[in-house]
């Protein structure tokens, strides 16, 4: 007898987070043709309880023998299609933690023609049975990575469908234009004379439209990736306690002394809705101590990786050699901001006396961007703004819409291959040949909702998901 392809195959897998001591309940989800029987046959129903599909039903996963409760549990039945595979699914809700969920799915993947599901699998058989588009899907996936609220309503678009309807759309408008092209190559002397100018109008309107999402989508990558911010400058100049500041805890030890941190400290926050990792680097300067310059050569490391620096001096005592010397240091295209700290102190000599006074005009050539206290919070607010405007974050606060990186690949594309027909205009060539680069465009955008894409693609798609989704 031979075995069920893949997609006929009941497939299995933990779908929620697992960790020792978190959750207090654990979703284990099956999906297949095997899913009910499975779920019968582990799960002990007391009572007249009946299996109907969408009813919550009480019981027990019982060990191999019969005898011993495994969990208390919760099982839920979906009959296809109305489930989120398209397939008969049974979730089986028991008690979190590690042990209780690891002993129940191992339980049900002991049961005949059952197998542990693959990453994605869920999400891609959705796919396959038409219950989702791809980008419906894949924007499911950046749900559950969101990692800041405003990264979870831009996905909740996907969810929704604003991008699938948004590239259908442009492409439903190729297809009337290809299917005008097409008709004059066939029938060119049975039907009135094709407006060329007029057809490549639209067609490049649909390329700047597409060129306009890959824009957008690149904003977007900052609220789904986030952005890497080094605090970078000489010792004692107060990155540490800047550090706590914006991370609201005490990551770091602040003291007087000099060289106090040694290693680079990182911290996870979120300003305005983007997600921030601040790099508190060693301050960097001569040392003879090789701890200390261990701790700097590290520094330098998370400076070459950063999306931008904010290099801090000390208001107080003035611009120094020392800070000029470490600006150089800074990597050209590297984005930079210049921080006046401790402006609650008074300035130690008339040089840096001026040289506040004088803020927001050029020191050393350099302008100051923000004037602030790490102690007190002054010039806080002003450091937010003017780190995500210099890293183009706060363009990205009224996107309703962004691609993922795929998707923006696949859109560039197809405009590259509409720019293409303006070059076939210019050259005054027959319609035949517009119609290449404008399949190519087609078939770009059914790549983007799934409406033109292999297996093997899909495959390699759903193999980034995590195991259970």
């Amino acid at each position: 007898m031979s075995s069920p392809i893949p997609h006929q195959q009941t497939i299995a897998a933990v779908a929620t987070a697992v960790a020792p001591g978190q959750g207090g309940i654990a979703v284990v989800r099956l999906s297949g043709p095997a899913a009910e029987v499975v779920g019968r046959s582990v799960v002990s129903i007391p009572g007249q309880q009946l299996w109907v599909s969408h009813r919550v039903l009480y019981g027990h996963v019982m060990d191999e023998s019969g005898k011993e409760r495994i969990d208390e549990v919760l099982v839920l039945l979906m009959k296809g299609p109305r489930s989120f595979t398209g397939e008969d699914v049974v979730e089986i809700h028991c008690h979190g933690g590690l042990m209780a969920v690891q002993r129940v799915l191992e339980r049900v993947l002991a049961q005949p023609h059952v197998r542990r599901a693959l990453p994605g699998e869920f999400s891609q058989r959705a796919v396959l049975n038409g219950r989702l588009d791809l980008t419906q899907a894949e924007a499911i996936s950046e749900l559950v990575a969101a990692r800041s609220r405003r990264a979870a309503q831009l996905a909740m678009t996907g969810v929704d469908g604003g991008i699938q309807r948004r590239i259908t759309s442009l492409r439903e408008r190729l297809l009337d234009q290809l299917s005008e092209l097409e008709a004059r190559v066939d029938f060119e002397e049975d039907l009135p004379p094709l407006d060329g100018a007029e057809l490549l109008l639209e067609l490049q309107c649909v390329r700047r439209e597409l060129e306009q999402l890959v824009e957008d989508a690149k904003r977007g990558d900052v609220l789904r990736q986030g952005l890497q911010v080094a605090l970078v400058g000489r010792p004692n100049v107060g990155k540490s306690s800047l550090l706590n500041r914006l991370s609201r805890r005490e990551r770091a030890i602040v003291t007087d002394l000099p060289g106090t941190t040694r290693d680079v400290l990182e911290s996870e926050i979120v300003l305005e809705g983007v997600p921030i990792t601040l790099v508190d680097t060693a301050g960097i300067r001569a040392t003879q101590d090789a701890l200390e310059q261990l701790g700097i050569d590290r520094s330098h490391q998370a400076l070459a990786a950063a999306d931008v620096a904010v290099l801090v001096f000390d208001l107080s005592l003035g611009w120094t050699a020392d800070d000029a010397a470490l600006l150089a240091q800074i990597p050209d295209d590297l984005p930079r901001l210049l921080v006046g700290n401790k402006a609650d102190l008074q300035p130690a000599s008339m040089a840096a006396s001026l040289m506040v006074a004088s803020l927001g005009n050029e020191v050393d050539g350099k302008t100051v961007d923000v004037m602030l206290s790490a102690l007190t919070g002054q010039g806080e607010e002003a450091l937010i703004k003017a780190v995500l405007k210099t890293c183009g974050a706060s363009e990205a606060q009224g996107l309703v819409v962004a691609l993922n990186q795929r998707q923006q690949d696949l859109a560039a594309a197809a405009a590259i291959a509409l720019a293409r027909t303006q070059e076939a205009a210019e050259h005054q060539l027959p319609w035949d040949f517009w119609t290449i680069d404008l399949r190519q465009a087609i078939s770009s955008l059914g790549e983007i909702t799934g409406e033109e894409i292999t297996e093997a693609v899909l495959d390699r798609i759903f193999s980034r998901f995590c195991i259970g989704k």
